[in-house]
C-alpha cells in the first residue's frame, strides 16, 4: 500500500470548500482535461453509500470504468470514497477540510492505493502513477482555489 498526500491553503471556509465539492457538477469540473474520463453515472451526493461511475481511457488508449462508493461524510470536515472496480488493485480516497485558523481551509487530499499488478506494477510502475496523480491533484487544487475563492459556490456548468 502506498500513500499519497497533496494539501493547499484556501482562502475560504471549510464549510464553502466542501459546498463547493457536494455541488453537482463538481466532479466534472475537477476531472482534468487530459484524462480522458467522463462522469457516466452519479447518485448526486458524498453521503456514505452514494456511487460514482467514471468511464475513459487511460493513456487515451486502455478503456476503463471506474466505480467508487462513498464511505464516510462529515461535513464540513471530510468524506471518503473507495475504489468498488477500477484500475487499482485497491484505492481509499480522504477528501479533508481542515480549518487554519485563519478563516481558511488546508485542502488535504489523502490517498492510500495498491497499483495494478501487485508488486510488478509498483516496481515499473511507480514512479509514473505518483507523477499522474501529482499532476492531477495539481490541477484540481488549483481549480478548487481559483473557483472557491472567486465566490463560486460551485463550478460553471
Amino acid at each position: 500500500m502506498t500513500r499519497f498526500i497533496k494539501q493547499s491553503r484556501l482562502a475560504a471556509s471549510p464549510a464553502a470548500v466542501f459546498r463547493f465539492h457536494e455541488s453537482p457538477t463538481a466532479l466534472t469540473a475537477l476531472i482534468p482535461p487530459w484524462e480522458h474520463l467522463r462522469v457516466a453515472e452519479t447518485s448526486g451526493s458524498l453521503q456514505s453509500g452514494s456511487r460514482v461511475v467514471l468511464k475513459g481511457r487511460l493513456f487515451a488508449i486502455i478503456p476503463v470504468t471506474w466505480v467508487a462508493l462513498h464511505t464516510e461524510y462529515d461535513p464540513p470536515h471530510l468524506f471518503a470514497d473507495r475504489q468498488v472496480s477500477g484500475p487499482f488493485s485497491s484505492w481509499y480516497h480522504r477528501h479533508r477540510f481542515l480549518d487554519d485558523g485563519a478563516g481558511g481551509t488546508i485542502l488535504r487530499d489523502e490517498v492510500d492505493y495498491s497499483a495494478p499488478l501487485g508488486a510488478l506494477g509498483q516496481f515499473f510502475g511507480g514512479w509514473l502513477i505518483t507523477r499522474q496523480l501529482e499532476r492531477m491533484f495539481t490541477y484540481r487544487h488549483e481549480t478548487t482555489k481559483r473557483l472557491v475563492e472567486s465566490g463560486a459556490s460551485e463550478p460553471p456548468r
